[in-house]
């Protein structure tokens, strides 16, 4: 990874985060836990530099998964966003503005994966134009991948 500055945050833009410094491998975890917190197939992280995260909003908070691991999230929206373990911090890739180049390098607790995770990109792709054009029309209340000068507490009201 670069040393770039890096930014991101949860969906509602209360917890945000900045990384000074060189992020570290990025992986996919298949353990149970893992699938649990992000409620999907496996979580998706990548490790951060120890003292380089930078909270810029609110920080997130955090369920003690087991005897040696927190688990971050956004109390307000409930975006799953951290990793804490004695050997450091890992931030879900998913987070990120950017996640252009973060594509895991390696798979965690691999004998623990759903085993029909392997084959979900076989399946038909939907093609469907009236769905997609239904897509283009919905309102996103969501933080845009960028930072902004002042975004609402709740985020966007109409």
């Amino acid at each position: 990874m670069t040393d770039q500055v890096r930014t991101g945050g949860c969906q509602c833009g209360a917890v945000r985060f900045r990384i000074h410094g060189a992020l570290g491998r990025p992986s996919i975890c298949h353990c149970r836990m893992c699938q649990k917190q992000f409620g999907s197939f496996f979580g998706a992280l990548v490790t951060v530099p120890r003292d380089g995260v930078e909270w810029t909003h609110e920080e997130p908070s955090y369920f003690q998964s087991s005897v040696n691991i927190d688990r971050g999230f956004c109390a307000r929206c409930g975006t799953p966003l951290t990793y804490r373990q004695p050997g450091g911090l890992e931030i879900a890739i998913g987070a990120f503005d950017d996640r252009s180049d973060l594509a895991p390098q390696i798979q965690v607790n691999y004998a623990a994966r759903l085993p029909w995770v392997e084959t979900i990109f076989d399946q038909p792709v939907h093609q469907d134009p009236d769905y997609y054009n239904r897509q283009e029309s919905i309102i996103s209340f969501q933080h845009p991948d960028h930072e902004t000068a002042d975004w609402p507490t709740k985020g966007l009201q109409l």
